[in-house]
């Protein structure tokens, strides 16, 4: 159900324009996003990636990814990650992680689903406890795993199978359990280690971009507050940031443990503890400087969440503001039209945050082109 919330009439436009800037941000960056998820994944994995390949092509690779970063919600992600393990294994289950306890949530290869959804995983002992330990991939003997749960699905015809942590946020948030299945099945660990890695990365994005226009609805005075998706398996678990969107929060309708993914807290708290004192005057005033202030903490985050490797550059090379001129003016301006004529337009709250999280309370890092 959404809740509604009057907007005067006289913002209207305003608050079209400025919902439209950030909208259109977020978009413009999107598409590199994805190329630099694979492009990081790849990296990171090496010559481990670079052996799959013999097993599993890297066009193949390449495609199943994509399949992942098609997905806008954590249910489509996973269910296509799921889908994409048939490249690399025979059958796969996806166990979510909550208390320290491990629920089956969907499997594929399986003779029946049945018996993997819901069902627990004993994450003790065996490869599972390795795996959860390591945060990283663990193969072994498939009778090194939960001998209830190997019992339900029958043991592979080869005793192999591999052990993958999904993390977010350097926390385990679920496992993939892959083997080959059959006769004649495959099982690439490595190749399913690229997959649940550009995952990992993948759902980060996602869950950093829609707490992104969360936080700008919330700045610009958004008139509709949505529910989480219904489709969204952790929709009960998504980052939050406030205690108004943490209470209007509600659990999906579908009976499935949650993942506990604080992909995006880190930076949140930080800018909530980053917060400057509002100014000393009552009554609205008071009110527009600490709005003013967190919407620019909002464009600063923003930006550099869209443009860290420019940031990283720009720092070394003291010329944040050359590099990242067009995105520091655009914002600029949607910062002015918003708060420029108001109470706190002559307190400059955007340079402020430009110089404080931006360039890390050292001026110098903007370069010789920047002007107060």
């Amino acid at each position: 159900m959404l809740q509604l919330v009057r907007v005067p009439m006289s913002d209207k436009h305003l608050e079209e324009a400025v919902r439209s800037a950030v909208e259109q941000a977020l978009e413009r960056q999107i598409s590199l996003l994805r190329e630099k998820v694979v492009a990081d994944v790849l990296r990171e994995l090496g010559s481990g990636a670079q052996s799959s390949a013999e097993q599993t092509s890297a066009a193949a690779l390449q495609k199943a990814i994509a399949a992942i970063q098609a997905g806008s919600t954590q249910k489509e992600i996973l269910r296509a990650l799921l889908e994409n393990t048939a490249l690399a294994s025979g059958r796969a289950a996806l166990f979510v992680i909550k208390a320290g306890m491990a629920t089956g949530w969907h499997g594929v290869g399986f003779s029946s689903d049945n018996a993997v959804k819901d069902s627990p995983l004993d994450i003790t002992w065996g490869l599972a406890a390795a795996a959860m330990q390591s945060r990283s991939a663990e193969s072994g003997s498939a009778s090194d795993m939960d001998e209830s749960f190997i019992s339900r699905v029958g043991a592979p015809a080869a005793d192999h199978a591999v052990v993958l942590p999904l993390l977010l946020r350097d926390k385990v948030s679920a496992l993939v359990y892959a083997d080959a299945g059959g006769e004649g099945g495959t099982l690439d660990a490595a190749a399913l280690d690229v997959l649940v890695r550009a995952t990992s990365a993948w759902l980060e994005v996602i869950s950093q971009r829609k707490q992104a226009q969360k936080e700008g609805a919330s700045e610009i005075g958004e008139a509709v507050q949505p529910t989480p998706q219904v489709n969204d398996p952790f929709a009960s678990h998504a980052p939050i940031h406030s205690a108004k969107a943490q209470a209007t929060a509600v659990a999906e309708p579908e009976q499935v443990p949650a993942v506990a993914m604080s992909v995006a807290a880190g930076a949140g708290s930080s800018a909530a503890a980053s917060a400057s004192p509002s100014p000393a005057s009552g009554g609205e005033d008071a009110e527009i400087h600490r709005k003013a202030q967190r919407f620019a903490r909002l464009l600063m985050d923003e930006i550099k969440l869209y443009n860290q490797a420019k940031v990283a550059e720009g720092r070394k090379h003291k010329d944040l503001y050359t590099r990242l001129k067009e995105d520091i003016e655009k914002s600029r301006g949607t910062y002015q039209k918003r708060y420029g004529n108001t109470a706190a337009g002559s307190a400059d709250y955007f340079n402020q945050e430009l110089i404080r999280s931006l360039a890390e309370d050292d001026v110098s890092l903007l370069g010789s082109n920047f002007r107060r």
